[in-house]
C-alpha cells in the first residue's frame, strides 16, 4: 500500500482504503516498543488484519476458514534465519507518524 505520507496523496485509493477510518501502512518506517495503552492501536491491528485479509483474498473469517480447510490456505514454518531476513533489517533511523 504504501507509507502514510502516500496514502494521504491518494495511494490508498487503489486499495480500498480511502473509506477507511484508520490508515495503515503496509512497510516499517520505525518501531516504538512498549508506549501507552494498548487500546489506541487496536484499531491499527483490526485494519492491518483486514488487509491482510484482502491480500489472500478472503472477505470474512468464515471464507478464511474455508480456504484453510480446503487447502487454499497453508501455513508454513519459518526457520530463525528466514524470520531475521523478513523482518526489519538495516535501518538506522525513522520518523514518527502516529
Amino acid at each position: 500500500m504504501g507509507s502514510i505520507d502516500a496514502m494521504k496523496k491518494g495511494s490508498d485509493d487503489r486499495y480500498f482504503g480511502s473509506a477507511a477510518s484508520v490508515k495503515v501502512a503496509q512497510g516499517v518506517s520505525g518501531t516504538v516498543q512498549d508506549k501507552g495503552s494498548v487500546h489506541r492501536y487496536v484499531p491499527y491491528l483490526i485494519q492491518g488484519i483486514r488487509h491482510g485479509m484482502q491480500d489472500i483474498g478472503a472477505p470474512s473469517v468464515a471464507k478464511l476458514q474455508e480456504f484453510l480447510d480446503c487447502g487454499t490456505l497453508r501455513f508454513e514454518l519459518r526457520s530463525a534465519a528466514a524470520q531475521r531476513e523478513g523482518g526489519v533489517h538495516g535501518l538506522h533511523s525513522f520518523e514518527r507518524k502516529l
